[in-house]
């Protein structure tokens, strides 16, 4: 990963895989995302295995280009065991790095370390969520003894999700980057955080709303601190879904015609994440349609908005605000504004 610029943390849901398959290869070489394995708790092992498998074949699909981190982090003891035998298929013989770290269970643990010794190396994700806790400098430690020296390994920091009221977020990573820094010769070193605001119907009133990148300017705060380390961090964040979405639980079959009448188109500035509500259902289609071509209309009328040249996904708003007779839906929308914000971020923290 040595043109890596840009981690963007994902559910491995079909959505996030089609965005990334949207990137075209120049920005993919430069991107790897960390992908979540979703949570499926009480689910029984042969329906638990079909569908682990399924996400990992969509991920393995679209990296096998390109190495990638696989994650599941809200493994169970039986999601565990099931994992364990696919990661043999997907980290040994395939691009994907296990990832483990120092809260995880010693089962977890040693599944990953398996794959990772006979793989290509593993990812060792720390979550700070709060202040930095000194004690996980010793379970990394751990770890790493428990790994051995022979193996590739990668350092995860993920802060988790950093809203503007999380004034100290920056001061924290770096007090963990400067315990953990020393502890290995990390391939590549990743800050990870979510500044994208979990959004409400109040916030959409006026059908437009705009919300600072507090990750991002996490992201600069850190480099102001002008530590000897900091030209070889890789910047990451959750891209255009709140950090906690990361845990949410995949929709059984039959729930796809759910939801909430209204959902949101989003686009990303150099400052700013904007949403622009669009309707999901109610009122008549032809109604609808209107509501949502004007709503695609905001994004492209911004001043910042960079036109169909930039990528698939401004080509999806600028087709919708001239009148595209498709409008799409809650994963279509979240596809459209996660394949900007990939190719936007990945150009703007791209290394000259």
């Amino acid at each position: 990963m040595s043109e890596l610029s840009y981690v963007p943390v994902f559910q491995a849901r079909p959505h996030a895989v089609e965005a990334y398959g949207w990137l075209p290869p120049t920005d993919r070489r430069h991107v790897a995302p960390l992908w979540n394995l979703s949570p499926r708790p009480g689910c029984a092992v042969p329906a638990l295995a079909a569908a682990l498998g399924q996400e990992l074949r969509s991920v393995s699909r679209v990296q096998r280009h390109g190495a990638a981190w696989i994650d599941a982090p809200f493994a169970d003891e039986v999601q565990v065991s099931v994992l364990a035998d696919l990661l043999d298929e997907y980290c040994v013989y395939g691009t994907l790095r296990p990832v483990t770290g120092p809260d995880r269970s010693v089962l977890q643990q040693g599944a990953a370390l398996a794959a990772a010794r006979r793989g290509r190396g593993f990812g060792v994700r720390v979550r700070v969520t709060g202040e930095w806790d000194a004690a996980a400098a010793e379970g990394v430690r751990a770890l790493l003894e428990r790994a051995g020296p022979e193996v590739g390994v990668d350092l995860l920091l993920d802060m988790g999700g950093v809203p503007a009221s999380r004034s100290d977020a920056g001061k924290e990573a770096l007090r963990a980057l400067d315990a953990l820094f020393p502890l290995a010769p990390w391939r590549d070193v990743c800050v990870l955080s979510g500044g994208f605001p979990k959004v409400t119907v109040e916030m959409l009133e006026q059908g437009l709303c705009e919300e600072p990148r507090a990750d991002w300017a996490l992201w600069h705060e850190m480099a102001q601190s002008r530590r000897a380390y900091l030209p070889l961090l890789t910047y990451g964040d959750y891209g255009t879904q709140p950090a906690g979405d990361i845990s949410r639980l995949p929709r059984r079959p039959g729930q796809d015609g759910g939801g909430p009448d209204w959902g949101f188109l989003r686009y990303t500035t150099e400052q700013t994440l904007v949403v622009s509500k669009v309707l999901h259902k109610g009122r008549g289609k032809g109604e609808r349609l209107a509501f949502n071509r004007a709503a695609a209309r905001r994004i492209v009328e911004l001043a910042d908005f960079r036109g169909p040249a930039a990528g698939v996904g401004e080509t999806w708003l600028r087709d919708l605000a001239r009148g595209g007779d498709s409008t799409g839906a809650f994963a279509k929308w979240l596809t459209v504004g996660n394949a900007q914000h990939m190719a936007y971020v990945a150009r703007a923290a791209r290394r000259p």
